[in-house]
């Protein structure tokens, strides 16, 4: 049934700058904000950007952000229309999605069956069979038994992939390029995928060797109208996870584009999606594309789709969730220029991409022409453990591709950071890369090319460059003193931007 209900007060159920971002859209459109936060998060940001802000418990994310129960009952006391999940925490799950209907609220998201349809690998495969998606060779439902399975791969042909049918993130998945080795990873991902999700369902397919991610954002209403917003290329990833990302894609020709495009909107059209939505690709060398899964909620890089086709998705959602139809149609949608997105997380790329904790000492963003930064922190503040490391999302435009590179690059020299270490080095390594410039790179991109000491050899080079720099000037200086000049000295922020 298809709400017909004004928002005028919004929770948002989560943290940091995804709430922030939320709280900002709301206040454009004269809705009121309610955030909630944990005991670790009284002093962040988004809690004092909202009208109201309410304490959900301590710090572990099972005592605060996912209490379900907790935050409906806040929902209740305070008068609120809806909740807008975020990312992460709730945002995909089902059961918080259905009590939300129950108790009278509304959901900012899609209905919790097509959540479940697509929260799970193998259903979600499943619903989309009659729409003629193209799928990865692989089994069709869960295998358990480890002798059928070791059958199957054997009919697919190695390297195999083994997957967790529930999840993602990398967790209960393993690649196999021998038979041998099999059984021991099949045990591996069916132990990994128990303790991750609490179901052990694995299925298996067909390894594509040094793919492409790509994803297209869709925007569905109540009414069955379906569109897409063009691409994601999300290749540049750690541990399975992104942390760079752009739009359009620099590989995808028109004809491929209108392709995929196509088969997103059909991926949404199985599952009778409305909402925001994300529909993710493998692209292998030869740009065939396989269906992989569909995410949910709204995602993390949204901000570059709203960069190139100037789309509030956040406003969209809330318009949807009203019960409105709609306010473009696919041939409104046209790409303008090239946008990227870095994420800065608090963690050391130079130790394997350890999450790194303390207080940010020195916390100053950059800014300038095409800069957008999208956070949830403050000079000053903790980063705590119990949640995930990103302190924020940098992201450029540009009229062109290159133009919003170098704009990035730009941004990432302005930034400085100074009390935990993060990924932005990486991101100024990558984006400076041949690899990365050509558009030639793949999922592998950390593997083929990238290693700690690379970036060692980066900081040396910085530094020595900034001593000869300040020697430089001190002997300027001198000169200028015996003469009766002055000079003034200035230092690299390059040791700063990477600390």
């Amino acid at each position: 049934m298809t709400n017909q209900k004004q928002i005028r007060k919004l929770l948002i159920a989560n943290r940091g700058e995804i709430a922030i971002r939320v709280i900002r859209t709301a206040q454009e459109m004269g809705i009121r904000t309610v955030a909630v936060y944990s005991e670790a998060d009284r002093t962040a940001p988004h809690v004092r950007l909202a009208d109201e802000a309410v304490c959900l418990g301590p710090a572990p994310s099972a005592e605060s952000y996912l209490k379900m129960d907790d935050i409906i009952a806040h929902c209740l006391r305070l008068g609120v229309d809806a909740i807008h999940p975020g990312y992460g925490f709730l945002s995909e799950n089902a059961t918080f999605a259905r009590k939300v209907k129950e108790a009278g609220l509304i959901f900012v998201g899609p209905s919790a069956t097509a959540i479940e349809v697509m929260g799970d690998k193998i259903s979600a495969k499943n619903a989309v069979t009659a729409y003629d998606i193209p799928l990865v060779p692989g089994t069709k439902e869960a295998v358990e038994d480890v002798a059928i399975a070791k059958e199957k791969a054997a009919e697919i042909g190695y390297p195999i992939l083994i997957k967790a049918s529930a999840g993602g993130g990398g967790k209960g998945m393993r690649i196999v390029e021998r038979e041998e080795d099999f059984e021991e990873q099949m045990e591996r991902a069916v132990s990994e995928a128990v303790s991750a999700f609490g179901n052990g369902a694995v299925f298996i397919e067909k390894y594509i060797q040094s793919p492409r991610h790509i994803e297209f954002q869709i925007l569905g209403d109540q009414h069955g109208n379906i569109i897409h917003l063009f691409e994601r290329e999300c290749s540049v990833q750690r541990r399975h996870q992104k942390v760079i990302e752009e739009a359009p894609s620099a590989i995808l020709t028109e004809e491929v584009r209108e392709a995929m495009g196509k088969c997103a909107v059909d991926v949404a059209r199985a599952c009778d999606y409305f909402g925001a939505g994300t529909v993710e690709f493998i692209v292998d060398n030869e740009l065939n594309y396989y269906f992989l899964e569909m995410n949910t909620r709204l995602q993390v890089e949204h901000p570059v789709t709203e960069e190139i086709t100037g789309v509030d998705l956040v406003k969209e959602q809330l318009r949807i969730a009203e019960g409105k139809t709609l306010s473009l149609k696919q041939e409104d949608l046209t790409i303008k220029g090239h946008a990227v997105e870095v994420r800065v997380y608090a963690e050391d790329p130079t130790n394997n991409f350890l999450p790194d904790i303390g207080t940010l000492k020195k916390y100053q963003s950059a800014g300038g022409p095409g800069v957008r930064m999208d956070d949830g922190y403050e000079e000053g503040m903790e980063v705590p453990i119990y949640y995930d490391p990103m302190l924020g999302k940098l992201i450029t435009y540009g009229n062109d591709r290159e133009q919003a590179i170098q704009r990035m690059l730009r941004a990432i020299n302005n930034f400085q950071v100074q009390g935990v270490e993060t990924t932005l080095s990486f991101c100024h390594f990558v984006l400076e890369h041949e690899a990365f410039r050509s558009g030639n790179f793949s999922t592998k991109f950390v593997e083929e090319h990238f290693s700690p000491e690379l970036l060692a050899s980066q900081d040396k080079g910085a530094e020595q460059i900034a001593v000869a720099l300040v020697a430089k000037l001190m002997q300027e200086a001198e000169t200028a003193k015996s003469s009766g000049a002055k000079t003034v000295a200035k230092t690299s922020k390059w040791k700063n931007r990477i600390r």
